[in-house]
């Protein structure tokens, strides 16, 4: 096909494209629920597949599925994916994938895909990191991966740190537990489980060694001699790697395969030379106790283009971007257009096919430039479906035409030519009040974090914030601010495990300066410090300068106030290296700037903000939320520990912004990734409705178990936050009903909070750690947990003061349902907690859900509902009742009569304006409420909040005293969607509302 016949092709399917699109085909669905399941390979496909009639008659729209590329083997998360061109097998593969999505289309269901553009897991299974490692920068892949190729450290140059040895590089070796293997005609290096390729310009170290013996033994014109000797030269005349040319890498890549078929065909065909080379192998060997019969080995592994290295200098000489600190994850470069076509492939066809519905962005904030990335997938599901017109034509794309679409639809969705969100997209990202989503994404809205925080914190009671200031401040032994224990654990992060990204970037900027002699003087030491400084008081996330050097005002306001910030907190810093910090930042260029000092200059911009996001996500969810416990029910990713509580009315602001711009989000209480389920969380939060008793229990619980404590050289393990937080985790998750001594349901609860609090212990990195653990602190906490869980008076205390909190718990649990189904947004059920769930952190959350239970609970809750009438009531109101709450099922007909009435009426949830509305009388500020209308219909949302006193003055039953006002405009007649109760009054009785249900939903007729 000729360049304009392409070019008629392109426009010809623009055109259809965009008709189709303005009659709505091809617009992804909107789902009106997801619910999230957790894959592995003991719940593949076939599990979901299994589950989808169930999860249909709960009324979720659609399944929302953790990762289901090809990741690590024995993956229990999929997000180390290794290969984005495969479904992973473990999940069941192509035929478990269609079955599955073959069982939700027939329900009627969606599917949202989890995908990870942001990193991937490295090891043998990626094909794409062994190519790297096998080749350095020449290699075939080298782009994908953001590896600095000429880092600080001059011995890494051209090489990648692969800092994955448990000892010392030279004890490692000298063990030898670093293994020289020879498979067919290639090489590799073993190091237990892993496996590195041999660069093929140094297998001839390998091949030559000996090689004049053999001549002699066979002779110089001997056959086999002859071709090893072939094999080497053609392997010598490779280019080198440092080589990276097109051309180069194209010759490169094609001739050390062939090199490698040779000697395979020949160790195959002659057994003279197939045992001279593996002598050859035995011996760089070495042998253990002869230090120096490990040389060869030792010189053949500095040839490569990788250094193994013993993993505790990841922290300061890695050189390859990873996934936050993990060394596991290499971050990819989404931003080639050749790495992104390659990833997104699969993930858009399924989507193209109708195989799932929309995607979910892990980790945005990753990304070299979110909003091109967003606009490019926007486009490149466009692309996927203009391949399919273009086979109906038959004209099938070739690359060349392909990528000429995909330019040209990016193009027409940039003009606003095109619906900017034809495919559904939501984005794992992480707003920090009041920050809002940045402008320009195209997207339909966020996983959901900020709405969690936000909700939760409206059954924290602010009133009691001096309180629990003045009880933390006694457990902590001082006033401790969570902003600075943030900035503090900012900076240990820097230090320690993410030392090495601040040490690049420091040498990036040291070059900057050099560039100007006004800015020459500035040392290493005085730009490491500096950036640490900047990044240890930046207060979000990240920036988004753009590729173009484009800075919104968003951003530049961030970046002076904490410049302004940094130069107060740095009184005998010399103030203008803020002020080039900020210039470079903001890309202000110096005068006389050429275009590669202003790319530099940029690049040093683009950088910093992939740095910023890991450095705040490890120090503030990984590290301040373990370390600052006044509340833990507060420490949830997207939430601000130090606010303590939500007004109702910032919820309200922020339900009416998600209305406005991004209806689409996700409305989630659970994840896999929260610290506490959303039970545990609203058991904590009641805690602040009594103060007075938390600090009595506080002093009773530590009088009682000062035995237990074990004391280590001046300290006490735990010590006092530790203690607190160990009490607040026991309340927050105690079992409904108790737990009898010695059972076997204490065993294992008792073994669920010793892995809990072991991970709280090391990821808070104040007495121990992941990488320095201190075993005997450790084990007196575990003593500790122990003993204290052995002890009857103990643990009646805990049990009665666990009971209380719980009967204000299930009312709140109840409201957060309720909330979220009517809320703006889209409601997300995490697996599992459709009942009571009292869940902790990963591993905790995703254990193995029975839903046995489940499909009992949902079907008896149906059947009782469809005989419809009083027997609808009958059922809410039995329940309801305290004793009944225990059990569950009252959060389960909750969704279940929610999530159906929202599902019947997706367009005007997505439409439906948010309205706040305020109780009357003596209980108004016990009463969240909101209505939402839409041509002529509304619904209504009230539910309890606060209610602990409520519920122990009238022994648990609530006496509600006053009314909800209902403004002009609305309805008069509703109907409860959850009991079938009718009002039609003007101002509904609290007490009317509540009567049949903790709480009311309200559907105008």
């Amino acid at each position: 096909m000729g360049a304009s016949a392409k070019v008629e092709l392109v426009e010809a399917l623009v055109q259809a494209l965009a008709t189709a699109l303005a009659g709505g085909e091809g617009i992804t669905r909107r789902p009106a629920s997801t619910y999230r399941l957790q894959l592995h390979a003991k719940f593949g496909f076939e599990a979901a597949a299994d589950l989808v009639p169930y999860l249909a008659e709960l009324g979720i729209s659609d399944l929302y599925l953790s990762p289901i590329l090809a990741a690590a083997p024995g993956s229990t998360h999929g997000y180390d994916v290794v290969d984005h061109a495969r479904l992973n097998p473990e999940l069941g593969g192509d035929e478990g994938f269609a079955r599955l999505a073959a069982a939700a289309a027939a329900n009627g269901m969606g599917i949202l895909l989890d995908f990870v553009p942001n990193h991937m897991g490295i090891g043998k299974e990626n094909a794409w990191w062994m190519d790297v490692l096998e080749n350095g920068p020449s290699s075939v892949h080298a782009p994908a991966f953001d590896v600095d190729w000429t880092p600080l450290k001059a011995e890494l140059g051209h090489k990648v740190l692969v800092p994955i040895l448990g000892d010392q590089f030279g004890r490692v070796l000298e063990r030898g537990e670093l293994t020289l293997v020879r498979e067919g005609g290639s090489f590799f290096i073993r190091y237990f489980e892993h496996v590195f390729p041999v660069a093929p310009r140094s297998v001839p170290q390998v091949l030559r060694f000996r090689l004049d013996a053999l001549k002699e033994e066979l002779g110089a014109s001997d056959p086999g001699v002859q071709d090893l000797e072939s094999i080497c030269t053609a392997l010598e005349k490779l280019a080198p790697r440092t080589e990276t040319s097109p051309e180069a890498v194209a010759e490169r890549a094609r001739e050390k395969e062939v090199a490698k078929r040779r000697l395979g065909a020949l160790c195959d065909s002659s057994e003279r030379v197939r045992a001279f080379v593996d002598e050859n192998v035995r011996i760089f060997n070495g042998t253990p106790g002869d230090a120096r019969s490990f040389d060869l080995l030792h010189r053949l592994l500095d040839g490569q283009a990788y250094r193994l290295a013993f993993w505790r200098v990841a922290g300061e000489e890695i050189n390859y971007r990873r996934f936050f600190d993990v060394n596991g994850l290499a971050a990819i470069r989404m931003e080639d257009p050749r790495v992104f076509t390659e990833a997104h492939r699969l993930v858009l066809g399924l989507v193209r096919d109708g195989k799932a519905s929309g995607l979910r962005i892990d980790h945005p904030d990753g990304l070299h430039a979110p909003t091109a990335y967003f606009r490019r997938l926007q486009a490149a599901y466009l692309v996927e479906r203009g391949r399919l017109l273009a086979q109906q034509r038959g004209e099938p794309l070739d690359a060349a035409t392909e990528a000429l679409l995909l330019e040209r639809l990016t193009a027409e969705l940039e003009a606003g030519r095109l619906p900017r969100r034809p495919l559904y997209v939501v984005v794992e990202k992480v707003l920090v009040a009041p920050e809002k989503m940045p402008d320009g994404w195209d997207v339909d809205g966020t996983t959901g974090y900020e709405f969690l925080a936000a909700l939760n914190g409206v059954f924290v009671d602010p009133a009691a914030e001096r309180a629990f200031d003045t009880l933390y401040s006694r457990i902590a032994g001082a006033r401790e601010d969570f902003r600075e224990v943030m900035i503090a654990r900012k900076r240990l992060v820097m230090e320690s495990s993410m030392a090495s990204e601040i040490n690049m970037l420091a040498h990036r900027l040291a070059r900057i300066s050099e560039m100007d002699r006004r800015t020459r003087d500035f040392t290493q030491r005085e730009l490491t410090r500096t950036l640490v400084e900047y990044v240890s008081l930046f207060p979000v996330y990240r920036t988004y300068v753009s590729p173009r050097g484009e800075v919104h005002d968003r951003d530049r306001r961030y970046v002076e106030e904490t410049i302004a910030r940094a130069r107060r907190r740095s009184p005998v810093v010399d103030p203008s290296i803020y002020d080039f910090l900020r210039d470079v930042i903001l890309q202000r260029y110096a005068d006389g700037l050429s275009d590669a000092d202003r790319r530099e200059w940029l690049e040093l911009a683009l950088k910093l903000q992939q740095v910023t996001g890991p450095v705040t996500a490890k120090a503030v969810e990984d590290t301040a939320f373990y370390a600052y416990v006044r509340l833990a029910s507060l420490n949830e990713v997207g939430g601000e520990p130090r606010r303590f509580g939500t007004t109702p009315e910032d919820l309200h602001a922020l339900l009416a912004e998600r209305q406005a711009r991004y209806p689409g989000s996700l409305s989630a209480t659970s994840t896999h990734d929260t610290k506490r389920s959303e039970d545990v969380r609203v058991r904590i939060d009641a805690l602040s409705e009594i103060p007075g008793d938390a600090r009595a229990a506080w002093t009773r619980f530590t009088r009682m178990n000062r035995s237990h404590l074990t004391r280590i050289e001046g300290r006490t393990a735990p010590d006092r936050r530790d203690e607190w937080l160990v009490y607040q985790t026991l309340l927050g998750t105690w079992p409904d009903g108790g737990l009898a001594p010695g059972s076997p349901a204490l065993e294992a609860y008792e073994a669920r909070i010793h892995a809990y609090v072991e991970k709280a212990l090391r990821e808070a990195k104040v007495h121990t750690s992941w990488t320095n653990p201190d075993a005997e602190y450790e084990q007196g906490v575990h003593r500790f947990v122990q003993r204290v869980l052995a002890s009857p008076p103990f643990v009646a205390e805990l049990a009665a003061l666990a009971a209380r909190l719980a009967r204000a718990g299930r009312v709140s649990s109840l409201a957060q349902v309720a909330v979220k189904c009517f809320a703006p947004g889209v409601p997300d059920v995490y697996q599992g907690t459709e009942l009571w769930d009292l869940s902790l952190v990963d591993p905790d959350n995703r254990r193995p859900v029975d839903y046995e239970v489940r499909r009992r609970v949902l079907a008896e809750v149906r059947a009782e509902r469809a005989r419809g009438g009083d027997a609808v009531r009958a059922l809410a109101r039995r329940l309801s009742t305290p004793d009944a709450l225990v059990e569950g099922r009252a959060k389960l007909l909750l969704l279940h009569a929610a999530l159906a009435f929202r599902r019947e009426r997706l367009g005007f949830f997505l439409q439906a304006e948010h309205r706040p509305l305020a109780a009357n009388g003596p209980h108004a500020a016990h009463v969240l409420a909101f209505a939402r209308s839409h041509g002529g219909r509304a619904v209504v949302c009230a539910v309890p909040r606060l209610v602990l006193r409520l519920l122990e003055e009238g022994e648990g039953q609530i006496r509600w005293e006053g009314a909800l006002p209902l403004p002009e405009g609305l309805p008069r007649r509703w109907r409860d969607v959850v009991t079938g109760a009718v009002h039609d009054a003007d101002a509904p009785s609290l007490g009317a509302l509540f009567a049949d249900f903790p709480v009311a939903l309200l559907a105008s007729e």
